[in-house]
């Protein structure tokens, strides 16, 4: 378990995206109330300064708990920390999001606990091919996820802005080193990708709307390849 710490002048810093809306039916289902919360996050888990006020807070949104705190709140509505949190992005919320301690991962993958907690605080995810594995094994990640964990959405990005602006079949090869999907499906998902980005330009210059109105249009495109892309994967049959 971890060890219980006062939260820190700034708390919200360092917490994960809290899921306030589901913290509050949560608690209605059980027919608690903040009082309640409270208690039993002071009794069972050893955090005296959580009151009622600051369980109305996290459930107006207006504060989130630290991690300590989610754990705990998540013991007392009995659920997970996952159901407290909104999409994890960073690993750290991932991490949170599974329950788990930084010992934990850092045992799992096989790195120093000290060199798994400065990726954390880095945002630089520095595994072995092997030690992502594992890290994606013991975190439950999507392959999107696991992207944005170990800091590849840039890179891949960019790769997918050439790839649909120019000759897709000459980025298969590296945006497959980024994102290791299948060679047919991402073959086909980059065709499908051009072949909409280059439709939408044509369409755009056939309406008479101009160059500005066709860069505005690429430029809208380009600006969510990543999220394009991600939902022409999840369609490909």
């Amino acid at each position: 378990m971890w060890r219980v710490r006062r939260p820190s002048s700034h708390p919200n810093q360092s917490g994960p995206p809290f899921n306030a809306l589901a913290a509050r039916r949560l608690r209605a289902a059980l027919t608690m109330g903040p009082e309640h919360v409270a208690h039993g996050m002071r009794v069972s888990y050893g955090l005296p300064y959580v009151t009622a006020d600051l369980v109305r807070a996290w459930e107006r949104g207006t504060t989130s708990p630290g991690s300590h705190e989610l754990t705990a709140l998540a013991g007392v509505l009995w659920c997970s920390p996952g159901e407290l949190i909104g999409r994890p992005q960073t690993l750290r919320e991932h991490r949170v999001a599974r329950g788990l301690a930084p010992e934990d991962v850092a045992r799992a993958v096989g790195v120093a606990l000290q060199a798994y907690l400065r990726m954390e605080e880095t945002d630089g995810w520095r595994g072995t091919d092997r030690q992502s594995a594992a890290l994606a094994d013991v975190l439950g990640l999507t392959l999107p996820d696991f992207v944005t964990v170990t800091g590849r959405d840039g890179k891949l990005a960019e790769l997918l802005s050439s790839a649909v602006t120019t000759r897709w079949q000459g980025y298969a090869r590296p945006i497959a080193k980024v994102a290791p999907l299948d060679r047919r499906v991402l073959e086909n998902v980059l065709q499908v990708l051009h072949q909409d980005y280059q439709g939408r330009m044509a369409a755009t210059l056939g309406w008479g709307g101009g160059s500005g109105d066709s860069g505005a249009a690429g430029r809208d495109f380009l600006d969510r390849i990543v999220e394009h892309f991600w939902a022409a994967v999840e369609r490909h049959p």
